[in-house]
């Protein structure tokens, strides 16, 4: 799954974090990742790789496999080996359901994660299962794929973008709080949409608002007509701040953080 092709398709918010939207999309491509990169060690040779002894096990093509997450069902393929002795760790064999780590998928696509952040949700999602030198191995393979999407160039004008926010329960140094996977969705001048970026944080301070528009703005946008987003404090602000000619739509309170009894 090419990442850029999918998010041209998102029409709405609902595109993409509805039951049917991108997100599940998302999580499911970076499960067939990490279970790609999973056959890879088991045989000792990456896919189509000329080094490594072919001779005895090898690749023999794929399965498909219904899978549940928090945010929908969908299909993902499953490789396979030719002795049919490869046992997937990530998603084993009568396993039919990721909620316990699809949010943890999800935030590493995320801005803000540093290199031992990745690794700590790798970690978090395989558990005691698998060797510190596969752990290694899988964290490289996410971080190559989440940095190759968050840091591609953007186009210079978007008439329209969109800001919403996916909310879930962090656990850390024996806390729990509220963190959100910010998104911001983008409409270009061919009418195409695409989704700009994803960034983890509580999103409570103009200085976190603005470090967001800053980065779209060194990755190549020079102008926003029409920014359609929630009232979180500071958004508005920190967008007029970075680029002064967008016009603000408040739509709902969809980027306040939700309150408890929610």
């Amino acid at each position: 799954m090419r990442l850029d092709e999918e998010l041209a398709k998102c029409e709405t918010i609902d595109d993409l974090t509805g039951k049917s939207g991108l997100v599940q999309k998302l999580i499911g491509g970076m499960v067939e990742k990490l279970l790609e990169k999973e056959i890879e060690v088991y045989l000792g040779y990456e896919k189509h790789s000329s080094e490594g002894d072919h001779s005895g096990n090898s690749w023999n093509g794929k399965s498909k496999k219904s899978i549940c997450s928090s945010y929908g069902s969908f299909i993902i393929e499953v490789p396979r080996d030719r002795q049919g002795e490869f046992k997937p760790r990530l998603i084993r064999k009568r396993q039919t359901r990721i909620s316990s780590f699809d949010d943890k998928i999800i935030s590493m696509y995320a801005k803000g994660m540093k290199v031992r952040d990745i690794q700590s949700r790798v970690e978090e999602i395989y558990g005691a299962d698998v060797s510190r030198a596969m752990i290694s191995e899988i964290t490289n393979e996410v971080i190559a794929i989440t940095r190759e999407w968050q840091s591609r160039t953007l186009e210079k004008i978007y008439p329209i973008v969109f800001f919403d926010a996916i909310y879930y329960r962090a656990k850390e140094k024996g806390q729990v709080f509220t963190k959100a996977a910010h998104s911001c969705l983008g409409i270009n001048l061919a009418g195409d949409r695409e989704m700009l970026g994803m960034w983890v944080g509580r999103g409570k301070e103009a200085k976190f608002w603005t470090q967001i528009f800053g980065e779209l703005k060194d990755r190549g946008v020079n102008d926003v007509f029409i920014a359609c987003m929630g009232s979180a404090k500071g958004l508005s602000d920190a967008l007029q701040l970075v680029f002064p000619r967008a016009e603000i739509q408040i739509l709902s309170d969809s980027l306040d953080v939700p309150k408890k009894n929610m």
